[in-house]
Order: C-alpha cells, then structure tokens, then sequence
C-alpha cells in the first residue's frame, strides 16, 4: 500500500509540473470603469416624481414698471469709468465688491489707471478679523458674512491688497463664488468655542484659516505681476497708490446727532464704529448729486427688498402707493429705518447719472444676481427719490464733501 500511495503521487507531481510548462500563466487585469446602476436611477427619479410636492409658483407685490418713465440704456447716463461688474455668486459680501470697485474707480480717477483687484482678499482676512474680534469679546460679536464699506480700507491697511490675478478666491473648476457651506463650517466651529470657553485666540485664527483653505484657497504673501514682485502691502503702496485716510462714511439718520461722528447702527457695523459722519438728509442728497456731477463715484449701501424694485425692469423707484414723491423726508426714511422695513441689505457702486423731468436717475453697478438678468447686465436705475429714501449711508473721497467736513465735531 505504501508502494502505491508514492507511486500515485509521484505520478500526480509529473502530471501537474507537465500542465505548467505546457500551458502560459495568465493573470486578470484591473481597470476603471463608471459604476453604473440605471435600474437604481430609474428607482430614484421614479420615487423623487412621486414624492414631489407641486405648489403654485409663489407671487410677489411689484409696482408695474410698463408705464414708468425711466431711463433704458446706460448711454442715457454721464457715467465715469469703471471695471465690468464681477458676480459676487452666492458669498454674502457685497459690501467688499462693491467698494473694491469704488476703490478701482478711484484709482483710475486719480492715477488714471485701470487695475483689477480681489474682492475675496478682503473678505478673507476680515473673516479672520471678526473671528479674532469674537474670541476678544468671549462671543458677543457678529460673525457674520456682512461688513460695511469702511472695512475695505480697514483690511487695506493692515494687510494691503492683492490684483485679482492673484487671488480669485476660486477653486479649479469653481464658476460662482459659493461661501454658504464655508461659514457655516466656520460658525459652528466658533459655537463650539464658546460654548467650550476655549478663547485661545492663536488656535481659533489657525482653525478659521485651515476652514477657509479648502473652500477659498489661501492669499499670497507675494506674488508677481507685470514683471515685477509685491507683498500685498508693496502692491497698495506702488501701485494702487490711494491714500485710505482721504475717505469719508456719510450717514443721514435722525436718531443720530448732525454733524457729529455717530455709531451706524447695524448689524454689520460689527466693530460699532463711531466714524460715520452724519448729515441732514438734504445736505446728504446735495453732496451725493454734486459729487456724481464732478466725476467722482459713491460706494452706497441701504435696503433694495422694496416693491419698487426689479431686476428685469432694471428700475428702484418709490411707488406713489408707498409713499408720494413730496413726503420724503427724514421723518419717512427715519420711519422705515426705526421699525426695520429699510434695512441694510445691500451695498452697490454709484458710477453715473441722467436727469430726466427735473430730477435724477442713478447708473448703479451691482455685483448681486438680479443685475444680471436682463440687459444691461451688471446695473440698475435708480431714481433720486428712492436713493432719497432707501440709501442709508455712502463712502465718497473727502474732497466731494466741501465745507461740510468743517462742520463735523472732531
């Protein structure tokens, strides 16, 4: 039994050792296909028809611009110069594109140079400000996505600016600046340090930064343009060459005293500034009407969620039915700005004018979506009686301002 157990094996050993030389080894090959599941697809979109709630499409109160006399093309404006309007997408800061493109306006008016800058540098580090701020004042602060037209100097100064070739603020492929996801990552994350007293200052800069890494990339610390190297700061000083101390905030609000420099009430004067001059209403039209007429442009912020305003009509007007055009006045606009119905939603970029029936009409430059509708895209109308109105406060260069900086207490 033995000698037939070895004799079996050994002949099994022969058989197999002959397959293997006789035979070529092949070997399975991987590769990277598409999954696919259509049947599941099939599932999913049959199941989401199903499911879908169908509702009337939702209707809003406007005034019917058929018959409104207003201007319909931006050749009917005395305009100055200003770069094309930048989509400011879903990031909740218009405040830094608009006066960017104030300040870019301005540089060409004084230097007589066209330059682009980034809007997202400056909203980039003021994010850091404001977390810095919150940790500051143990989380009674605004950490919001808002600011106001003075933080763009304020960062300026500290940080200088950057052309937006440098920095875009926007991912490879990315279309549409998107903030949303990013400061919510980064609200509940300063929740938590609250709620955690976990005020280390260094720690909560660092975190806030490595958020907005992945969704807005990081600002240079040099970069070169035109043949030549800058840090941010060298970038301001050589070549966009303004002097940010020139530049005034003008308010008109009678829970305010005139002629003094007030607080700006709102939420997105997060720091509570008390550097806004505040001026009668009329003087506040007159120093606005005069300094559009002398080629300067105003960087201007209020309410634009009116009745009166529409982005396909392309017009801002005050309906009679609100309010006639002779009862404006600093009682009307103190009114809505007291009980919340003007708000500061917004901040836009004055750059022209045309006088139609004995009043005013205003070429407005805006980043937000609405401007870009329908033709021409990128702007508004707005007539004088709902920047009368609705428009709380401007930035302009003090020159625009006459004697009235005289006026103001020191």
């Amino acid at each position: 039994m033995k000698y037939l157990y070895y004799a079996f094996a050994a002949a099994f050993a022969i058989s197999f050792t002959g397959v293997n030389y006789a035979q070529t080894e092949t070997r399975d090959k991987g590769v990277f296909i598409e999954s696919k599941n259509e049947f599941y697809e099939e599932i999913l979109k049959g199941t989401a028809e199903f499911n879908k709630q169908t509702s009337a499409a939702k209707k809003t109160f406007k005034v019917d611009f058929s018959n409104i006399d207003a201007p319909k093309s931006i050749n009917d404006y005395d305009y100055s110069w200003h770069n094309e309007q930048v989509s400011q997408g879903l990031a909740g800061t218009c405040w830094a594109f608009s006066t960017t493109s104030f300040f870019e306006s301005e540089v060409y008016r004084i230097n007589k140079e066209k330059i682009k800058l980034s809007e997202v540098y400056t909203a980039y580090w003021e994010y850091v400000e404001k977390a810095a701020y919150f940790v500051k004042q143990r989380g009674k602060s605004n950490f919001a996505e808002g600011s106001e037209a003075d933080a763009v100097p304020r960062i300026w100064k500290k940080y200088g600016v950057v052309p937006l070739s440098a920095y875009s603020g926007l991912l490879p492929g990315q279309k549409f600046h998107d903030h949303s996801i990013m400061f919510n990552e980064m609200n509940e994350y300063l929740k938590s340090v609250a709620a955690q007293n976990a005020w280390n200052e260094d720690a909560v800069i660092s975190t806030i930064k490595s958020i907005m890494k992945r969704y807005i990339g990081e600002p240079p610390a040099k970069f070169a343009i035109n043949g030549k190297e800058y840090t941010p700061k060298e970038y301001l000083e050589k070549v966009v060459r303004l002097n940010l101390d020139d530049y005034v905030d003008v308010l008109s609000i009678l829970e305010q005293p005139y002629y003094e420099h007030v607080e700006y009430t709102v939420e997105d004067n997060w720091q509570h500034t008390k550097t806004y001059c505040n001026i009668p209403l009329d003087e506040f039209m007159k120093v606005l009407k005069n300094a559009i007429r002398k080629g300067y442009t105003l960087c201007i912020g209020g309410d634009v969620s009116e009745p009166g305003i529409d982005s396909h009509a392309k017009i801002a007007m005050v309906p009679t039915f609100d309010i006639p055009s002779q009862y404006i006045d600093e009682y009307a606009r103190e009114f809505r700005f007291s009980n919340k119905t003007t708000g500061d939603d917004h901040g836009i970029h004055l750059v022209g004018f045309a006088e139609r029936n004995g009043k005013d009409w205003y070429l407005i430059k805006d980043s937000g979506s609405g401007s870009k509708n329908v033709e021409p895209k990128g702007y508004y109308f707005f007539s004088e009686d709902y920047v009368k109105l609705k428009i709380m406060d401007f930035m302009v260069h003090k020159d625009a301002l006459g004697d009235i900086l005289e006026k103001i207490k020191k």
